[in-house]
């Protein structure tokens, strides 16, 4: 299953994307199903997306004008590793090295290889190993905010 959400300037590629899922036999979640969502700006859809692919353990898509607003919203919620992917190496690595769960597209780039991009994100496991040391240290750093710990004293 993935979960899916756009700002207004992300209609558009939503809907191409989901499509694109849908005719590939996957399973999508659309927590931004309307036409015109001029009055929805993306640090809201950012978390609506975050809560829902945490809840659903699962992996998301957040799409914005150029994916980096986006994406810095995301990565607020504990638990969310957003990733901008303007290319598929990009989108390979960040699942094989980084776990990332939710890939951020920029609507606005005009990049015709987002579905290819989207293919790539989700068919890419994380690699695990030196990887998974990194990943947790990553979680570490967000249990030191949340517990108002200084990271490089809890090393």
């Amino acid at each position: 299953m993935i979960v899916i959400g756009s700002d207004h300037t992300g209609i558009e590629l939503k809907k191409n994307i989901i499509k694109h899922l849908q005719e590939n036999n996957i399973d999508v979640i659309d927590v931004t199903n309307f036409e015109d969502q001029s009055g929805d700006d993306y640090p809201d859809i950012a978390y609506i997306i975050s809560k829902s692919v945490l809840e659903n353990n699962c992996l998301g898509i957040a799409i914005c004008g150029t994916g980096i607003g986006i994406s810095i919203a995301c990565n607020k919620v504990n638990g969310i590793r957003a990733a901008v992917c303007t290319e598929k190496y990009m989108a390979q690595m960040t699942r094989m090295d980084n776990d990332a769960n939710i890939l951020c597209l920029g609507a606005r780039l005009g990049n015709t290889d987002a579905l290819e991009i989207v293919d790539t994100f989700i068919k890419t496991d994380f690699a695990g190993g030196r990887h998974q040391r990194r990943v947790d240290k990553i979680s570490k750093i967000e249990k030191c905010e949340k517990d108002g710990v200084i990271y490089g004293d809890s090393i």
